[in-house]
């Protein structure tokens, strides 16, 4: 919610400066998200009158206009050259005087200074001015037209109140009450006493007969309807330039009169209301639900399917209008409108809730309906758009028509006075109580203890005792909360030694040079399919966006999403990681507290490496990351256990790039390069190395177990076998490794050789593995017998698994 804090103050005007106010507002539950002035700085510039304008003897579309500036000048006229095309005598427009310091043209820039200039060979001493160039709106068509009777040398922020300041708010969804300028009124009143000035609204007289006929087919959608027929009204009438202004500064851009009148009642006292045009109309208007194979053509031109559960406004022959969301463009009003019918209504809000985000838009409408709008005041807020029509556009008003079906009912709710400071935390009296709710303008009774609040019609959120608690607490005011320590007991809850936590594996990953990103855990459902290999995702009932509709089972899509958001700003190394929950089905799980059976949401923990292995050094040739990078880092964070890496196939890797993980038996992720497939469709210029791996895997960190530092030596003898290339190094380690005597403590690689030409020593398809064994007996010093028994042992099960040999 958006407004301007002078239109505030002519409703209700505390003695209180705009620091004090933001604050008041803030505490009271209606959080100021932003105070900022109706328009940037601008110094030394003023009303100037044309009094004189010729054209420039050197340009067709420059004129040489003589300005009036009055007591900022000598009485003679300033020169200026301007290419405005309404720039003509008696027009009195912004003009900036030499010095002046206009707003820069981009946030944050230096302010754009004013100098005496030379343009085509004709002095010129200042700058007329467009609203553009004051940053007021972003229209540059021409002079800012100021009003006729303003007087030349009035500084510019004075007579447009730019130092007017514009309030925004960041409304909770209970706070129908507060969306509009005068329900915000209503609650500076309460929270400062200061006296609400209720606008007078009389009535209008008819002058004819004339009403449309309107039928309310469905209660349950439309408790009370509103309307009347307005004739001879003149559609090409100019806003006046006060709603345009407060429309401005409410964030509403100027449409047509018609609709700045409906948008301007909206704002003053949050009633959204229609105009139709009357002609356009057939027969009458009924007031119903939808119903299928209907469609309509909506005013932001887009059109819509309706079914039974949309409510609707149709005359004789189609739908007409969305119920409490958006007019139809089949009746909109325009420049050859003569004749309309003004509509208020009260909308159920459970029959608008939701309604807009089918379709995919949102409106100033349905945000206020579906939250409730008063239901008492569809009529008032007819003859206040009736007289501003009048006023503005003419016209000849008809009777009023104002069906009443089915209003909210509001049972009173009782305070039980020791309750409310129980909860509040602070003694509080029964007057205190009452005296709350009469200044909120709650109608109540009381007896000792308790006190009967019926909620008025505005406000919908009041409903349960705590609502009645919540109350006070704002109006007594937060900051009258007495300061106390808590009464509970502090125990400080040990993490186990056997678990890190997840803020140790940030810095872990920080430290191996990656960077934490946070994504929505709702994805593009193309993601599931091609990078999860999930037909079946759980998908999102009331999606924010279209395209965001299904869980993730993955990092993996969220992951590539940052890539290419870095790789569109040119990040040419990015290393990222995210620790977060992925979704999935199950037929065998239970209920886990998300309400639904057959559902897991498991924690991961991904990480994705593009670009160069290392930054950019001289002492290092730049080269690509690849798989063993990341395992390297797989390794590092799992360290002292010892992973297996296994090739595996997964849907989003290379086939023949990437290996499953596993951890004690336990498959735990994987790990492996980018498919081609995906890096040509998501126009990735290279393929980066991912890793997914199950958080709770990662996080258990066994405690070290004490060992005794050997008694006797270690011995080692080096072995070349000869394998077939099919051979993997992981199988042969695991077979050598796999000692009964229990000597033999470590097997490793340290060199590969494969001949330019197949040999006698090592043929066609093979190729050399020089190893080294590292034995050691904890009970005695090992003797040459048994260290040559338990090598050839060890070269007698390669032999036997994979038929390797000894080479010579």
């Amino acid at each position: 919610m958006q407004f301007p804090e002078s239109w505030l103050r002519e409703f209700c005007n505390p003695p209180v400066s705009t620091p004090q106010l933001a604050e008041l507002l803030t505490m009271a539950g209606l959080e100021v998200e932003d105070v900022r002035p109706a328009a940037p700085r601008c110094s030394r510039v003023v009303v100037g009158e044309i009094v004189a304008a010729a054209p420039h003897p050197d340009a067709d579309k420059l004129r040489v206009c003589q300005v009036r500036a009055g007591v900022h000048t000598p009485d003679e006229p300033l020169q200026i050259v301007c290419g405005a095309p309404n720039a003509r005598v008696g027009l009195r427009a912004p003009l900036a005087l030499v010095g002046a310091e206009l707003p820069p043209a981009e946030p944050g820039g230096a302010p754009f200074v004013i100098r005496a200039s030379r343009l085509r060979g004709v002095d010129s001493f200042g700058m007329l001015c467009s609203a553009r160039e004051l940053k007021l709106s972003d229209e540059h068509a021409g002079l800012l037209e100021l009003p006729a009777d303003a007087q030349p040398g009035t500084d510019i922020r004075e007579l447009l109140a730019l130092d007017d300041a514009v309030f925004t708010l960041k409304l909770t969804p209970n706070l129908a009450h507060a969306l509009s300028v005068y329900g915000i009124a209503r609650e500076v009143a309460a929270l400062t006493g200061a006296p609400l000035i209720a606008p007078l609204i009389e009535p209008v007289p008819p002058v004819h007969d004339a009403r449309l006929p309107v039928q309310v087919e469905a209660p349950d959608l439309c408790g009370r309807f509103s309307g009347r027929v307005i004739r001879n009204v003149n559609t090409r009438a100019q806003t006046p330039a006060w709603i345009v202004e407060r429309l401005a500064r409410c964030g509403q851009r100027p449409v047509s009169v018609l609709v700045d009148i409906s948008n301007y009642v909206m704002f003053e006292f949050g009633r959204p209301t229609h105009i139709f045009d009357l002609d356009k109309i057939h027969e009458r208007l009924v007031v119903r639900w939808g119903r299928p194979g209907e469609t309509l053509k909506l005013l932001n031109g887009s059109t819509i399917d309706l079914d039974a559960e949309v409510g609707v406004i149709a005359d004789a022959q189609a739908v007409e209008s969305l119920a409490g969301i958006m007019g139809g463009d089949a009746t909109a009003v325009s420049d050859a409108t003569r004749h309309v019918y003004v509509e208020a209504a009260f909308w159920w809000p459970e029959a608008v809730a939701g309604r807009s985000r089918r379709f995919n838009f949102a409106t100033d409408a349905g945000h206020r309906f579906e939250r409730g709008v008063d239901p008492a005041l569809t009529a008032l807020h007819i003859e206040r758009i009736t007289r501003l029509i009048l006023d503005i556009c003419g016209g000849e008003p008809g009777p009023l028509d104002d069906q009443v079906l089915a209003l909210p009912a509001n049972p009173p709710v009782t305070l039980r006075v020791a309750r409310a400071a129980k909860v509040i935390g602070m003694p509080l009296s029964q007057a205190q109580c009452a005296g709350v709710f009469g200044r909120l303008g709650l109608a109540f009774t009381e007896e000792p203890g308790l006190i009967h609040v019926t909620p008025p019609s505005w406000r919908f959120d009041l409903r349960i005792e705590e609502d009645l608690i919540e109350e006070v607490a704002r109006i007594v005011g937060y900051g009258a909360l007495p300061d106390a320590p808590p009464l509970a007991p502090i125990r400080a809850q040990a993490q186990p030694e056997a678990q890190r936590s997840p803020h140790a594996l940030r810095l872990a990953l920080a430290a191996l040079g990656y960077q934490e990103t946070i994504n929505y855990s709702f994805v593009e459902e193309r993601w599931e399919r091609e990078l999860a290999g999930n037909a079946d995702p759980v998908r999102v009932l009331n999606p924010i966006a279209a395209h965001l509709a299904v869980m993730r089972s993955s990092l993996v899509g969220s992951l590539l999403q940052v890539l290419r958001y870095n790789l569109a700003r040119h990040a040419g190394r990015v290393r990222v990681f995210e620790i977060g929950r992925v979704f999935r089905r199950d037929p065998a799980a239970p209920d886990s507290g998300s309400g639904v059976a057959g559902l897991v949401q498991p924690q991961r923990v991904g990480g994705l490496a593009f670009g160069p292995a290392d930054d950019a050094q001289w002492g290092v040739r730049e080269r690509a990351v690849d798989f063993y990078d990341l395992k390297g880092d797989i390794e590092a964070l799992l360290a002292p256990r010892r992973a297996a890496f296994i090739a595996a196939g997964h849907p989003a890797l290379h086939p023949g790039r990437c290996a499953r993980i596993e951890l004690d038996g336990r498959v735990i992720g994987h790990l492996g390069e980018l498919h081609p497939q995906w890096r040509q469709a998501y126009e990735l210029p290279q393929a980066p190395v991912l890793f997914e791996l199950e958080l709770d895997a990662v996080l258990a960190h066994p405690l070290p177990q004490l060992q005794p530092v050997p008694r006797h030596p270690a011995a080692r003898r080096d072995i070349a076998l000869v394998l077939r290339d099919g051979v993997a190094h992981d199988a042969l380690i695991g077979v050598l490794r796999n000692d009964p005597s229990g000597l033999l403590r470590s097997v490793r690689l340290f060199d590969v050789y494969r001949p330019s030409k197949p040999g006698a020593e090592i043929g066609d398809g093979e190729r050399s593995l020089a190893l080294r064994l590292e034995l050691l007996d904890d009970a005695a010093t090992l003797t040459d017998e048994r260290i040559d028994a338990a090598v050839a042992a060890a070269v007698q099960r390669a032999a036997a698994a994979f038929g390797a040999r000894l080479r010579g």
